[in-house]
């Protein structure tokens, strides 16, 4: 193949080393999928679609690459819209997890068609760009891959990384790949950034052509009918209830450990959420005049990883919690039984609206660990006030905004979080003030999905 434009002699070396690594690690790649198969099965199936056999896909679709769940979440309103302007439409979405492809199947319509995306060889990627022949390629969020992108400049696909985002820290990884990453990023027709600041990084990062569109998860609108599911629920508890939401792996043993300090002080917390005479700043009494008779607040645990669940449930069993898991009851709702444990674990997916309209307060999990943080917006959409901690790096503008318009709190640890989600339980004016202002903030952020779509049907015209 003649290489794209720019393409130095340096970078071919790079591409063609990282070729021969991801050849030789073919086995390996393979004993990965068969390994993460046991607990999700779906990771086995379709396996010649991960190196672009078996494709029979018609030409002319726009491909739409969603490496996973939050990926697939936040291309749906861009989905929507491009069905919208475009009728007829046909469809190629792409994986490479299967929560991301058990989820994308909410996505398709009739004519549209579903795979993985193939290993990142030279072959394999030019058997997927000759066996689908797409109009045009949208990768979401953070995807670069090489030999992908130099397979689609050569087929004349243009590839469009949309919901773009690039943290200063991932900017400063990309340099020790330059050789590798910056022919990549040329190839790129054009980035749909979330942010200002975003787009200067993918400027600096070789992207030729970026423009500011907003974040697509703005244009995500809660389930109405999990939501309200949710609010029966804590209707029926009569007892407040602190969601940590998709929580990431250290963070669950931490704040079991941290809630366990509270188990003994937590009669003092009335269940109408008022605050107590004798409280300390968390709104709990430390005193012998607890209030008789009132229920300590119900922690529910949502993990981010499907594959964890049956891990956090041993360490809530650990840690000496009565538990309660979602996936043990259906739509009729909690047991008594249920509704009088100590911990409920949010074993299920594509709910998350309903753990939101069932907290009071939620904490944002990925953001007490160096992980960057999880999705914020969904919680503002949903309304519920919002604790979150030192790491949100993976949603820095949007961070700065929640807390901005009064949507959502910055603590510097988890004990922090849990005593401000302990005092805002103990005040209601304050909690619903909050409500207010996260509702508010994730409606005056949305158009993004319009605005990527014009720009992405530009190129196909």
């Amino acid at each position: 193949m003649t290489p794209p434009p720019g393409d130095s002699w340096r970078e071919r070396l790079a591409r063609g080393f990282f070729s021969t690594v991801l050849r030789l690690g073919t086995p390996l790649y393979l004993l990965r999928l068969m390994r993460r198969g046991r607990a999700e099965p779906l990771y086995r199936a379709h396996l010649p679609e991960r190196f672009g056999f078996g494709l029979d896909v018609e030409p002319g679709s726009i491909w739409v690459h969603a490496v996973s769940l939050g990926e697939t979440r936040a291309a749906a309103p861009l989905i929507e819209r491009l069905r919208q302007e475009r009728p007829g439409m046909r469809l190629l979405l792409t994986h490479t997890t299967a929560t991301g492809r058990e989820a994308g199947q909410a996505l398709l319509r009739p004519g549209d068609v579903q795979r993985w995306l193939p290993f990142d060889t030279p072959g394999a990627v030019r058997r997927f760009l000759q066996g689908t022949q797409p109009s045009v390629g949208v990768l979401m969020e953070t995807e670069i891959w090489p030999n992908l992108q130099q397979a689609a400049a050569q087929a004349g696909v243009p590839m469009v990384l949309a919901n773009a985002r690039l943290s200063a820290r991932s900017l400063r990884r990309g340099e020790r790949f330059k050789w590798l990453l910056a022919p990549a990023a040329r190839t790129l027709r054009l980035a749909l950034a979330q942010t200002r600041e975003d787009a200067q990084r993918l400027t600096q990062a070789g992207v030729p052509e970026v423009q500011v569109c907003g974040n697509l998860k703005f244009d995500l609108q809660p389930d109405e009918a999990l939501l309200a599911q949710g609010r029966a629920w804590r209707a029926a508890l009569g007892r407040p209830v602190v969601l940590m939401a998709v929580s990431r792996e250290g963070e669950e043993a931490a704040l079991l450990a941290q809630w366990a300090q509270i188990k003994a002080q937590a009669p003092g917390l009335s269940v109408d959420g008022s605050r107590p005479a004798g409280s300390n700043s968390s709104g709990v009494s430390l005193g012998a005049e607890s209030t008789a008779g009132a229920r300590p607040p119900l922690l529910v645990i949502v993990p981010r990883h499907p594959q964890r669940f049956d891990e956090v449930a041993v360490l809530v069993q650990q840690a000496g919690w009565s538990l309660a898991r979602r996936s043990a009851w259906g739509a009729e709702g909690p047991s008594a039984q249920d509704q009088a444990a100590d911990v409920w674990l949010g074993d299920s997916m594509r709910e998350m609206a309903l753990y939101y309209g069932l907290a009071d307060v939620a904490l944002l999990g990925g953001s007490f660990e160096p992980l960057g943080g999880q999705n914020l917006i969904e919680a503002a959409a949903c309304g519920v006030p919002l604790l979150m901690g030192p790491h949100t790096f993976n949603f820095a503008e949007a961070a700065t905004l929640s807390l901005e318009a009064g949507a959502a709190r910055r603590v510097e640890s988890l004990d922090q979080g849990v005593a401000q989600a302990l005092s805002l339980l103990a005040d209601a004016p304050t909690r619903t003030g909050m409500a207010a202002a996260a509702t508010a903030f994730a409606a005056a952020h949305r158009g993004a999905a319009q605005r990527m779509a014009a720009r992405i049907l530009d190129l196909i015209r």
